[in-house]
């Protein structure tokens, strides 16, 4: 989560219109209705409890809310496509209860009082989980709120997958802070997650032989035939030391950590001599009690003695007054455009269904960018 969204939720700011017109809905409901044409009520998943293992549906509440007439230098949104991610379960402990849940969203522009975004024109947003929104385009950074990139003929779901945050975030902690030269070797665990399937296509158009750690024997198959990894293993039934010395006899050079743990215990333990880490994210223990978090074998003897540069990362340090993003969409599409990378989405229908995208997420359900299509 960067770090404007981050303050966003500190400050309880997903909490407006909690004080207003509320009440539990069903789904199956009508995404927007009122019976009053001056009355626009839109629904939303409020989180109303701390998660304790594996979020549950008991923790959200799907509520109705009625939408403020819009002033200048406002819009009115309806999403088409959610996005579901790990880190929306990895900051709930971070969130003042009740919040809306935050996320990434495409939206198609209702009704505008700002000329620049027209009725008809679509916008990225982080309304998160909410079919409706209004959004004042003034008030927000650019990782926040932007408009459609240009796709060049792409399908818009390539806005919340490889032309988005996540694209981002894969361009920018593999090529800004591993800085892979060609010829070296490049490992990712989640590899064939959102963000794990860029990172190692990106590694591959930079010249580099990419070695990636999924779930499951399909996931695999798809990494090594569909993705053009060099190779890939099963952490579940593989043994990650044996798999390494086998697949990078002389050792790992670039590692894109999206998993912690043991497993990137044992990667780190097989870099070479001043090798790069990029620590994304942490997700074999988000579903953990944060009081007994698991184990892993210490760093610090390959850190010191290999001379390794380990650096975490929040993409939204690339949106900041340079604002970078761009830089990595053109280069991402031009890449999907002529053939050098390929993404995959897990398209979920339904706005009643967002939080059983979440869950699968969550277990590995999806290959690629998990996405629901309201």
């Amino acid at each position: 989560m960067n770090n404007s969204l981050m303050t966003f939720v500190r400050n309880g700011h997903f909490q407006n219109c909690l004080k207003c017109s509320i009440a539990a809905v069903q789904p199956g409901n009508r995404s927007f209705h009122t019976s009053n044409p001056e009355r626009q009520i839109a629904r939303k998943y409020v989180v109303k409890n701390y998660f304790q293992g594996p979020p549950k549906r008991s923790d959200f509440d799907i509520v109705e809310h009625e939408l403020p007439a819009l002033k200048d230098g406002e819009i009115l949104v309806k999403a088409e496509l959610i996005s579901v991610d790990p880190y929306q379960r990895a900051y709930n402990l971070r969130s003042k209860l009740p919040y809306t849940q935050y996320g990434y969203q495409l939206g198609v522009v209702q009704e505008s009082k700002d000329p620049n975004h027209p009725v008809g024109s679509r916008v990225i947003s982080l309304k998160g989980w909410r079919d409706y929104s209004v959004i004042n385009t003034s008030s927000h950074p650019f990782s926040d709120f932007y408009k459609l990139p240009d796709l060049q003929g792409l399908p818009n779901e390539y806005a919340m997958s490889a032309v988005g945050m996540i694209g981002a975030t894969a361009y920018f902690g593999l090529l800004d802070i591993c800085k892979p030269k060609s010829g070296e070797t490049v490992a990712v665990t989640g590899a064939a997650g959102a963000v794990g399937t860029i990172v190692g296509q990106i590694a591959k158009v930079k010249g580099c032989k990419v070695i990636g750690f999924a779930g499951s024997d399909d996931k695999v198959e798809f990494l090594e035939k569909e993705l053009g990894f060099d190779k890939a293993f099963n952490y579940k039934t593989a043994n990650i030391g044996s798999a390494l010395k086998s697949a990078a006899p002389e050792g790992i050079d670039c590692y894109f950590d999206n998993v912690g743990g043991e497993i990137s215990s044992t990667i780190i333990g097989r870099m070479r001599n001043f090798g790069r880490v990029a620590i994304c994210g942490s997700i074999s223990s988000y579903n953990e009690d944060p009081r007994k978090m698991p184990k892993a074998t210490i760093l610090q003897p390959s850190l010191v003695f290999r001379q390794l540069k380990v650096e975490g990362f929040l993409v939204q340090r690339w949106a900041g007054p340079e604002n970078r993003w761009p830089e990595a969409f053109a280069d991402i599409t031009k890449w999907i455009k002529n053939g050098q990378m390929k993404t995959h989405h897990h398209v979920t229908e339904g706005f009643e269904n967002i939080f059983d995208a979440f869950t699968g997420m969550l277990e590995g359900k999806n290959t690629g960018k998990a996405i629901v299509k309201v």
